[in-house]
């Protein structure tokens, strides 16, 4: 009896992702240890690289898989170490607060994981209107302060508030 064509590319899939785990996971383990400084954090980060493969589904048209997994595994290695330094960041504003109740362990993650999603948000606006939606929002700067620092209009603050405002909804509404 013939198997359908999607069994056959499936197996096919997986034997190839086998196949590069085995050849390769050694190895990016320890590339990872190196850049991070920690054998269980190199495991975790080999392990969502390998995820990344397997969910990709096509790991049969990889010609370079050392390559492949480089690239995602420096995104991850990248993507770690700012969770490290937000997550840093909000704890030390934390302890240097006098909290009559300090919040759980549960809301300080909801907190930093929140804080990642307008880190990332904020990474994929211009450096201009970045910049601008920190001053005032952070800094507490006025439009006409911000457009001095910028060198721009005040008209054009706007625009950049007027933008980074409708990136912040479109990403509240994902």
């Amino acid at each position: 009896m013939n198997r359908p064509a999607f069994v056959e590319s499936n197996q096919t899939e997986s034997l190839r992702v086998q196949q590069i785990y085995h050849e390769h996971h050694s190895w990016l383990q320890a590339w990872l240890r190196r850049r991070l400084g920690c054998s269980q954090q190199a495991a975790d980060l080999a392990q969502d690289t390998f995820l990344r493969l397997i969910s990709r589904h096509q790991a049969t048209q990889l010609r370079e898989p050392r390559a492949w997994l480089t690239t995602v595994a420096h995104g991850l290695v990248v993507n770690h170490w700012r969770r490290k330094d937000i997550e840093n960041a909000y704890l030390q504003v934390l302890a240097e607060q006098e909290l009559a109740v300090v919040p759980s362990l549960e809301q300080q993650a909801m907190t930093i994981d929140a804080l990642l999603e307008i880190d990332r948000m904020l990474a994929t606006l211009p450096a201009k209107v970045r910049q601008a939606f920190l001053w005032v929002h952070l800094d507490g700067l006025t439009y006409q302060q911000v457009a001095e620092r910028l060198t721009v209009s005040e008209r054009m603050v706007k625009k950049y508030m007027a933008q980074a405002m409708l990136n912040c909804l479109l990403c509240q509404d994902l």
